[in-house]
């Protein structure tokens, strides 16, 4: 991925706790607050910073970009908030952003924690038909009027794109999506999406640079993940000089919102194991 040479964009940020400095980045579509099943709970001891990405939620951008100015972007954030050194956690196309900034200031990244995402990163997604995107706007905005509604969810939701998202159609699930899935996709601009797109196309693969991470990384998965397999975070999570790997079964790309209990427990072990990277 090559450098920008763009001016940074200024980020708008949610910003939660006090203590060492976590950095939380979304994935697409997305926005900073997708992250507060992980912000709300490491708050309680650390300073999260969640930034919406350029084109993202709040932080809207005129005019195209190319991948690498998110880079630029999150660089400038870590400036601006004299922000020396950071833990970073990163969810799917975030948890690429992520090694792409430690690879780009290794000094400043203390850890990873990398979340239904990959290096070299590898779809099973099934064609999408009409009969699928009219049930998920169907599962979609009855979900908004009435969060896991159990009808909706056996009614739609089983048989929407939610589920390739999600293998445990739980009321905590929709309960997420209804709250954070979808306002991040519609405030997600066409020119963050083309950026995206004109990025895979480029047959995205940094595995050999990954050797250049020496810091402690903590890779999770979820088995049935079709937007990016497991078995390519787990290639990542191979390449990797110093990592710890989970995959959660009967979980897909969601499983954060899915398992967020269990997700945040193995976390906090990791934490403990690894105090350095935040900073004790």
């Amino acid at each position: 991925m090559a450098y920008s040479s763009t001016k940074a964009a200024n980020l708008n940020v949610y910003i939660q706790g006090q203590g060492f400095p976590i950095l939380g980045i979304h994935g697409h579509p997305g926005s900073g607050r997708n992250l507060s099943v992980f912000t709300n709970h490491l708050s309680k001891r650390y300073k999260t910073f969640a930034p919406d990405l350029r084109g993202y939620g709040k932080s809207r951008f005129n005019g195209k970009f190319e991948m690498y100015d998110h880079l630029t972007d999150l660089e400038a954030l870590l400036d601006r908030f004299e922000i020396e050194k950071c833990l970073l956690l990163g969810w799917s196309l975030g948890g690429i952003l992520a090694m792409e900034l430690a690879l780009r200031l290794p000094q400043r990244v203390t850890g990873l924690i990398l979340v239904a995402t990959a290096a070299r990163p590898r779809g099973s997604h099934p064609p999408i038909s009409l009969q699928d995107n009219i049930y998920t706007g169907v599962a979609a905005l009855l979900n908004v009027i009435q969060p896991s509604w159990q009808w909706n969810i056996e009614t739609f939701g089983k048989r929407s794109l939610f589920r390739y998202l999600i293998q445990q159609h739980t009321p905590t699930a929709y309960d997420y999506i209804a709250k954070e899935a979808v306002q991040a996709y519609w405030q997600t601009s066409t020119t963050a999406t083309s950026a995206l797109s004109t990025a895979l196309r480029s047959s995205y693969n940094r595995l050999t640079e990954l050797k250049q991470i020496h810091c402690p990384s903590l890779v999770l998965a979820g088995e049935q993940d079709r937007h990016i397999t497991a078995q390519s975070s787990l290639e990542t999570a191979q390449h990797l000089q110093n990592s710890q790997w989970h995959c959660y079964p009967n979980t897909a790309h969601l499983f954060p919102w899915e398992i967020p209990q269990q997700v945040l427990g193995d976390i906090n072990c990791w934490l403990s194991l690894h105090p350095q990277v935040v900073g004790q």
